[in-house]
């Protein structure tokens, strides 16, 4: 095969593309109930249990001293008094995602070596600290 011919056909392969293909036309057709439904979907993603992670468990006293030096370490991380029979609890934060718990974990396991991350059922808040 000698150039020409290989140029004509690549030119031949062109020209039927341009000319035989069709414009791209899409057409979505949404019921009127999902924009309802997304919008239901958002209220529960923030009405949904978080994860947190568990400072303490003991006496109302100790939990309090805890609760202080937390404060004092980790300023942007909101902070929750929380009692379950028969202890009171420190939970930290409202990580929206497993791996956002997980870099707060490591940096609190620094000074509170017994923390744990969780994802909490029901408890009755007595305080709860966030900053403005």
């Amino acid at each position: 095969m000698n150039k020409f011919s290989i140029y004509f056909c690549l030119v031949l392969l062109l020209l039927c593309e341009v000319v035989l293909s069709q414009p791209a036309k899409v057409r979505i057709r949404q019921d009127a109930g999902i924009d309802s439904l997304i919008l239901l979907k958002k209220t529960l993603n923030k009405e949904l249990k978080n994860f947190k992670i568990q400072i303490y468990s003991g006496p109302r006293t100790a939990v309090e001293e805890k609760a202080e030096l937390f404060s004092n370490s980790f300023e942007k991380v909101p902070l929750e008094v929380v009692y379950e029979t028969p202890n009171y609890k420190l939970w930290a934060g409202d990580f929206r995602t497993r791996l956002e718990a997980d870099y707060w974990l490591i940096e609190i396991k620094k000074v509170f070596p017994s923390a744990f991350i969780f994802k909490p059922k029901t408890a009755v808040i007595i305080q709860r600290k966030k900053d403005d």
